[in-house]
């Protein structure tokens, strides 16, 4: 009985033993995940709702790097400062509201504790190089220019691989040359990974083709940098060198298109002047003021047709020309009719009252329009500029110049094969006897100084586009008017254009020497000696008439 309590004893104590003390050999424990979590967009909206620098920076170059649709409008809010960040999500603000930058989609209305993402330069260069490598990645064949245009601007050393990949994409062939000198930029920038001696020299020579005031600042900069190799310095000052040379020139074909402008502004303000002092012997001070009622009327057809016809706005300059030249030949026809025609024969006089009929026609204006300048706009299509080469040409500028060669072909026409203009040839070159050959000298005198001023009225429309248009317009352009006219010779058109273009491009040629108002006056002093000399001009006109 004793044996059997105790088996019983031994059997409850082995079912009572600890679980543990039954289990089997445990497996080895697994290694513990040390895989980084992915970065999603969404992280770096995260870090860019941060209230530190150094997180927006990180999230602003994981959107860069993110290739993410959504990423270049939030980088572009960002530069505008239109990123909005609240409890770690990010809004774009939009005219119609917020609008999320995660999911594109439009926020609620009631969102309060908003701040805007902030900005520093660190920032700031952060996001130029995010923008240019999604715009690379996404952008337009302009946007991708403008993008290389700014790494070039701003060299990062961690651009190279995604200009590399950009220089390996068949759809980026006509990117080339941009790409590689975006390229050659960061690896002669400092903070450039070491490179082979042949690709510096090579980078070198990419910065030297693009040429210009850029390139030139970039090699510089690599003359006197030491981790570049010193062949490399020697090129790059070598380069610096030929920009120099080849800026200068550009320089001075600047200076001549320049000179050749100014030549056709000169050029349309004499017109009108060598008729009528021509033909007339009038000495006609209002000249200057006929400009500016054509310039003003340029003014008055643009608001015309911009309040009744606005679909004709852009082409109101177009539509001015014939309304200023019939406003100012008008109005140079009644100025002859009731004041010169009484006073022919007596130049003196006429000048006279020619400055007097200048005062009461800025006094009216004034009365009008105001003493202060007006508005006159030039269109979309004659705006902005080009570049030839190193050449700058101002759209409006080349047509204002092809302008006036244009009405000076009109005028020759007129003068060569109509009957007025075989009557005012008469007139000029022998008034008596072109009357007793039956020509009606008062009507050509009258027509004449009508056209004279009507041409004048079309320089005024030229004029509005380059200068203010205001009651004291036609000052500034009368004096050169009678240079032009009296340099060239009276009466004389090719005169008046080889007059235009010795003043213009003189004028503009002695400017970057001696200053412009020193230049003004040398070549002032110039024609004077000139004039003594020849005091018909450079190509006085022949006649019996004009003879005697």
């Amino acid at each position: 009985m004793r044996k059997a309590f105790l088996a019983l004893a031994f059997c409850t104590a082995l079912a009572c033993q600890p679980a543990h003390a039954q289990e089997a050999p445990a497996r080895p424990p697994a290694a513990p995940s040390v895989a980084a979590p992915v970065q999603t967009p969404a992280d770096a909206y995260t870090d860019m709702a941060s209230t530190h620098f150094d997180a927006i920076i990180r999230g602003v170059e994981r959107l860069g790097r993110s290739g993410e649709a959504r990423a270049l409008a939030a980088l572009q809010a960002l530069e505008a400062h239109k990123l909005l960040a609240g409890n770690d999500t990010i809004y774009i603000r939009t005219d119609t509201g917020l609008v999320d930058a995660r999911t594109g989609q439009n926020a609620p209305a009631d969102l309060t504790g908003l701040h805007p993402v902030r900005l520093n330069n660190r920032v700031r260069q952060t996001l130029a190089s995010a923008r240019a490598e999604l715009l690379l990645a996404q952008g337009t064949q302009t946007e991708r220019r403008d993008a290389l245009a700014q790494i070039q601007a701003h060299p990062d050393a961690a651009m190279l691989p995604v200009l590399d990949k950009a220089l390996a994409d068949p759809s980026n062939k006509s990117l080339t040359g941009s790409l590689n000198a975006a390229r050659a930029a960061i690896l002669l920038s400092p903070g450039a990974p070491p490179v082979a001696l042949s690709e510096q020299l090579a980078a070198v020579a990419a910065i030297k083709a693009q040429g210009g005031l850029p390139a030139k600042s970039l090699l510089s900069r690599a003359a006197t940098l030491v981790p570049l190799a010193p062949q490399t310095r020697e090129a790059a000052g070598k380069a610096v060198a030929s920009i120099d040379f080849h800026l200068k020139l550009w320089g001075y074909g600047q200076d001549l298109f320049y000179g050749v402008s100014l030549s056709s502004v000169l050029l349309l303000s004499a017109m009108g002047l060598a008729i009528t002092f021509g033909v007339m012997g009038v000495i006609n001070m209002a000249h200057g003021e006929l400009m500016m009622v054509g310039a003003y009327t340029t003014f008055m057809v643009e608001r015309l047709v911009a309040a009744y016809i606005p679909a004709l706005a852009p082409f109101s300059l177009i539509l001015a020309l014939p309304v200023a030249f019939v406003v100012s030949g008008g109005l140079g026809i009644l100025i002859e009719r009731s004041v010169i025609r009484f006073l022919y024969g007596r130049p003196l006089e006429t000048l006279l009252a020619s400055w007097g009929v200048s005062l009461i026609l800025q006094q009216a204006i004034r009365s009008v329009f105001g003493p202060t300048n007006v508005a006159v706009t030039t269109p979309g299509w004659l705006g902005g500029s080009f570049a030839l080469g190193g050449l700058e040409i101002t759209t409006v500028r080349l047509a204002i110049f092809l302008f006036a060669i244009a009405v000076m072909a009109a005028l020759t026409l007129v003068l060569k094969r109509t009957p007025l203009g075989l009557h005012m040839r008469a007139v000029t070159q022998n008034r008596r006897m072109a009357a007793l050959m039956g020509i009606r000298t008062a009507r050509v005198d009258a027509l004449t100084f009508g056209l004279g001023s009507g041409i004048a009225g079309l320089a005024g429309v030229a004029v509005s586009q380059i200068d203010n248009v205001s009651p004291n317009l036609g000052q500034g352009y009368i004096i050169d008017s009678f240079l032009v006219v009296v340099f060239g010779g009276v009466g004389n058109l090719w005169g008046s254009l080889a007059a235009a273009l010795a003043l213009g491009i003189g004028g503009k040629g002695l400017e970057p020497l001696i200053g412009a108002v020193s230049g003004k006056i040398l070549l002032l002093v110039l024609v004077i000696l000139f004039i003594q000399r020849h005091p018909r001009g450079m190509f006085p006109m022949r006649g019996r008439g004009i003879e005697s």
